[in-house]
């Protein structure tokens, strides 16, 4: 047997700095409650034992730069500004010493976040896939290679909206930093290369409405910008 009932889709594949050709995008693991501040501004604590974790779709994957819809179905989009690691070298219950040889490289992203649907999955106790897994809702910047910006462990991250600064702080916060996700995750996974880890959100997380502007950015990678238009409908 052979051919498709429909053309198959088109695979999600992100730019690289400096290169010619594009990433492809495997699967997208989002860590939650990743800063102390930002857990605590969410009405709970960051579990130093482990971190937690959601997906999201590759298809949702949208562009730097890109003007989106306001996402249907909610009153409340939010911001969320993350640095991403990018896996390029397969792995399984890799030692936290070996992990950072798995990443490829890292990316500014936006975990956009419909918050009023999120929250009452949460009191629901309902998985969160309503709130965080829709069309446009993870944002990344073009990735750059580790050998060219070095692992990222420390350094500035944050969010402007239309100009107003709303999230600020340092990637040495992060709760569990790179390595120890990549070896964790991949306890429960057999990692693959274009699997992406947005690696959680510090503080000051907020509303966005249609014609706003948001700018993120993380010392070392760059800048991710979005654009919301109107709501559709």
């Amino acid at each position: 047997m052979s051919g498709y009932l429909f053309p198959p889709p088109a695979l999600p594949a992100a730019p690289i700095r400096g290169r010619d050709v594009l990433l492809p995008l495997h699967r997208i693991f989002c860590v939650g409650r990743n800063y102390e501040a930002h857990a605590r501004e969410m009405g709970s604590t960051a579990d130093r034992a482990a971190p937690f974790y959601f997906t999201k779709s590759a298809c949702v994957y949208t562009p730097s730069g890109a003007t989106v819809p306001y996402a249907p179905g909610t009153s409340n989009l939010q911001h969320e500004i993350e640095l991403v690691a990018v896996i390029g070298t397969a792995g399984f219950q890799i030692s936290q010493a070996d992990a950072l040889q798995h990443v490829f490289g890292y990316a500014c992203g936006f975990d956009m976040t419909r918050r009023d649907l999120q929250e009452a999955a949460k009191n629901q106790q309902r998985p969160w896939d309503l709130g965080k897994n829709f069309e446009h809702s993870a944002v990344l910047s073009e990735i750059v290679a580790a050998q060219d910006c070095g692992h990222i462990v420390a350094g500035e991250i944050g969010l402007r909206l239309n100009g107003v600064v709303k999230q600020l702080a340092d990637v040495s916060t992060m709760v569990h930093p790179v390595a120890a996700l990549v070896s964790d995750l991949s306890r429960y996974y057999h990692l693959q290369a274009g699997d992406l880890i947005y690696t959680g959100t510090p503080a000051g997380v907020g509303p966005v409405q249609p014609g706003d502007c948001i700018e993120g950015w993380v010392a070392g990678v760059g800048t991710v910008t979005l654009n919301i238009g109107r709501m559709p409908g």
